[in-house]
């Protein structure tokens, strides 16, 4: 049953931040002895954004949210939460959004005063990549409980893998701030979501553990040193309550973190393909009869390659298509036939035929017309910046946005059908309507000039920078903020820039 939903609450701003480096994929390429066209005419991939040194979560979130306020003229004592939706917090309890709410509170101070955020909540949320679409879905609600009420909904992350890693080149970074409020000048967003969650391990980042001893052997067998007596070395930590350092604790083991995932490519794909056409399916139960995803007017994915949708939606594209007058010309068009599961003996040839017909459908031409109205648009600003994790799926909105208001290609009352994705695993699936102003908020976005102002990098240096081998900005900005430093504690001061 269709839910009445005569409130309009959705999106009415939206502001990106992408770090002012980035490094061609050609040039990773060559460094990896990778073909170029494997990665470029495959995957959609161009280049990669790469944060400076002195960049991190937080900083990219407050630089997006500052940039956000300022183009919208927002008072801060009006703003009544700050959600982030983020896989790369800095603190396993002080959540990222406060390290950037003191950033933000510093920047505007001299005009709105020291307590300018006070009354406002903060908030991180984390399920891989769709983090920040869980936190939007709990600030639309949020406001649906009172109208009045004003919120920013975050996306910040730096999707960093090991050097020499499958996931190298879909690095990227970024963080994208949004407006939500009711009666909003760029998007309204329905109120019924589908989802579809099940706990696999596709892609996670789990706290390592190593005791003392393992780890004070593998250092000194690196400083063949094999000869010290290990015991006795964790012996005196143990005795020693006055030391300090990273050993330091009567814990026989340590927890380390990594920056870098665990994770399963193919596995991971095939729980994204899964996980958004069970998600969908659980979101036509809201609809009328025969209500087909096909049909609306702009499809939006997370996409941590910039080829990801087009190659995982060949299924639901195949049956939606069955139920329309583009079935014939979707059969001429294929080469095979659907492989009937009553035609197989073993169900995992079974499942190997239905990988390819999939991938037979995505060959077709009509669904190569069908990917560059629907999606295409979308995948341009992911293949120069890269995976963003949780702000992926918003990079492909705001790409689109700006791509169709600057070719004048949609109308107020079009609707974009949203695919978002997280690894571990869960999909949403959800609507959302363009409102009469969309146009004139889309084409001050600044996407593209954020793209084409970057500076770019060569091999060396960043692989210098993916090490944390640099010290200082490779090119510094008097606008943003950055991370001064890290104390023995762990405090983080950065440095601010002047109110202008």
């Amino acid at each position: 049953m269709k839910i009445n939903n005569p409130l309009h609450i959705g999106i009415d701003d939206m502001s990106v931040y992408i770090p002012g480096l980035f490094l061609p994929i050609e040039a990773l390429a060559k460094a990896r002895n990778i073909a170029y066209p494997k990665l470029n005419k495959g995957l959609g991939l161009t280049a990669m954004s790469i944060p400076d040194v002195g960049e991190d979560t937080a900083t990219m979130l407050a630089n997006a949210v500052k940039n956000l306020i300022e183009k919208n003229d927002i008072n801060p004592n009006d703003i009544g939460r700050i959600y982030l939706g983020t896989e790369s917090a800095l603190d396993g309890a002080k959540p990222t959004a406060s390290y950037a709410l003191e950033l933000l509170n510093n920047y505007f101070e001299p005009v709105y005063g020291s307590d300018c955020f006070l009354h406002c909540d903060v908030l991180d949320t984390t399920f891989a990549c769709i983090g920040a679409v869980d936190t939007l879905q709990n600030t639309l609600d949020w406001i649906r409980a009172n109208p009045r009420r004003i919120g920013i909904v975050v996306a910040s992350d730096n999707a960093k893998y090991e050097l020499g890693s499958t996931g190298e080149y879909t690095q990227g970074a970024g963080a994208i701030a949004m407006l939500i409020k009711s009666n909003p000048r760029l998007l309204s967003i329905e109120a019924e979501w589908g989802v579809s969650t099940r706990p696999v391990y596709d892609f996670y980042k789990p706290v390592r553990k190593i005791s003392k001893k393992d780890l004070i052997t593998e250092v000194l067998k690196l400083a063949n040193q094999d000869q010290i007596d290990v015991d006795q070395i964790v012996k005196k930590l143990d005795n020693n309550s006055e030391s300090t350092g990273v050993l330091a604790s009567s814990d026989q083991v340590i927890s380390l973190y990594k920056e870098t995932p665990i994770f399963d490519g193919p596995y991971s794909n095939a729980c994204y393909q899964e996980r958004i056409k069970e998600a969908l399916v659980n979101f036509k139960q809201y609809q009328e009869k025969n209500y087909k995803a096909i049909d609306w007017d702009r499809l939006i994915f997370h996409l941590p390659y910039a080829y990801q949708a087009r190659r995982m939606f060949g299924e639901v594209f195949w049956r939606e298509t069955q139920q329309t007058d583009q079935k014939e010309i979707l059969e001429e068009q294929l080469e095979l036939d659907f492989p009937q599961k009553e035609n197989f003996d073993d169900e995992k040839i079974h499942q190997k035929a239905l990988t390819r017909f999939w991938r037979a459908v995505t060959k077709t031409n009509i669904y190569q017309v069908f990917i560059q109205q629907k999606i295409e648009k979308g995948e341009r600003a992911s293949s120069q910046v890269g995976n963003m994790y949780a702000a992926s799926i918003f990079l492909s909105l705001m790409s689109t946005l700006e791509v169709d208001a600057q070719a004048d290609d949609l109308k107020t009352g079009d609707k974009f059908g949203f695919f978002a994705y997280g690894s571990g695993s869960k999909s949403k699936v959800f609507v959302g309507e363009l409102q009469k102003d969309w146009k004139s908020i889309a084409l001050h976005f600044g996407l593209k000039k954020q793209l084409e102002n970057r500076v770019k990098i060569d091999y060396e240096l960043y692989e210098k920078r993916h090490r944390g081998a640099l010290n200082q900005p490779i090119a510094p900005d008097e606008k943003v903020f950055y991370l001064q430093s890290i104390d023995e504690q762990g405090v983080r001061t950065y440095i601010c820039p002047d109110f202008p």
